[in-house]
């Protein structure tokens, strides 16, 4: 079930971040060409998507990319953030009156979303030099932007990172520690899924959880909140993603990115990456494929380490950038897997519900 890979750039990746429901601006600039809409001409295109990828400082990844897009086409983008799995939640309630034109979101809500009829066939220019493993054969779905699941600590107040789950067990993390509810955020669901990867299953790893919860804070919608909270030194432990956590990193000093481990092992990580898809229905779906197109541009991928501390999807991009190097020495040591998503999506609702039974929340 799982697979080593030695460089992050070229790892196989299938797909937060989380948040509370946000309807941000609408993000324009000046000029560009024509675009008529095969429903109505509108030059809009709707996103729905999990966040990490925008900056409240208007200078992260989707901030840069998106007015590139609309200086470039003169469609404006409507953007809506929030959990994965709310924004999936979301489109099937719109199901009948379709407002999305892409949803981006993280694994295993983009099989979901899949699953639930959201999504219509498109492969953008640009995705045939995206993994197999990153993208959907039938082109429901491709990878814009890799990334790793992963851990933050405060360094001030705890210099030295936790190695392992069963250090977090400690009483001095007692009201210091949390992480974001599964089932609602993508980072969330992914601690359950590390977790039953580095514990053997899914028995030892509730029984694992159960412990923990004894020094958990409480749930929390939004993984990206948690950030704050622990630069602050409010929390000690949170977990969170290598991408947004790393460009959160540079406005909060005191987070530092660890990848915990089980008692003896070697620290893992697995991907999570941002997987876009075209809504099925989409009330604009001709400028949802020119915005698709976009962001898997090669100019696009290569602002992903530079400008949103992350990992281009694109394989024949090759960044060489300050954060791109930075980016693959914190990942150097940590054995990435590969989950068994068809599992996960089979069977998320039990183990969330497992996990709901095992912590009492």
């Amino acid at each position: 079930m799982s697979r080593t890979s030695r460089n992050p750039h070229l790892l196989r990746s299938l797909a937060a971040v989380t948040g509370s429901l946000a309807l941000a601006g609408t993000l324009t600039a000046c000029g560009g060409g024509s675009s008529a809409d095969s429903a109505g001409g509108e030059k809009i295109v709707t996103v729905y998507s999990a966040d990490g990828l925008k900056s409240d400082k208007g200078d992260g990844w989707y901030d840069k990319v998106f007015a590139d897009f609309t200086k470039k086409t003169g469609i404006e983008v409507k953007y809506v953030e929030g959990g994965s799995g709310e924004m999936v939640q979301r489109a099937v309630r719109e199901k009948t009156n379709t407002q999305a034109d892409v949803l981006i979101t993280l694994p295993p809500f983009i099989q979901q979303a899949d699953g639930k009829g959201l999504l219509q066939s498109y492969k953008p220019q640009g995705s045939d030099k995206v993994n197999g493993a990153d993208k959907a054969a039938d082109g429901k779905w491709t990878s814009v932007v890799n990334n790793y699941f992963g851990f933050i600590h405060n360094k001030k107040e705890l210099p030295e990172a936790p190695r392992t789950w069963e250090q977090l067990l400690d009483a001095k993390y007692k009201g210091k520690l949390q992480y974001s509810t599964p089932g609602v955020a993508g980072d969330g669901t992914a601690v359950l899924i590390k977790a039953m990867h580095d514990f053997g299953g899914k028995e030892p790893a509730m029984e694992y959880l159960k412990k923990l919860q004894a020094n958990n804070v409480g749930p929390s919608s939004s993984t990206s909140k948690l950030a704050p909270k622990t630069d602050k030194g409010e929390l000690l432990v949170a977990n969170g993603d290598v991408q947004m956590n790393f460009a959160q990193s540079k406005s909060m000093p005191n987070l530092g990115i660890w990848f915990p481990a089980k008692d003896g092992a070697k620290p893992t990580t697995f991907a999570l990456p941002y997987a876009a898809g075209l809504v099925a229905g989409a009330p604009h779906s001709e400028n949802g494929k020119k915005l698709l197109d976009h962001l898997l541009s090669a100019e696009s991928q290569k602002l992903v380490s530079e400008v949103g501390g992350g990992f281009p999807a694109r394989t024949d991009v090759k960044p060489t950038d300050a954060n791109a190097v930075e980016l693959t020495r914190i990942m150097t040591g940590v054995e990435v897997f590969e989950p068994d998503w068809a599992d996960i999506d089979k069977n998320l609702s039990a183990y969330v519900d497992a996990w709901k039974s095992a912590t009492g929340s």
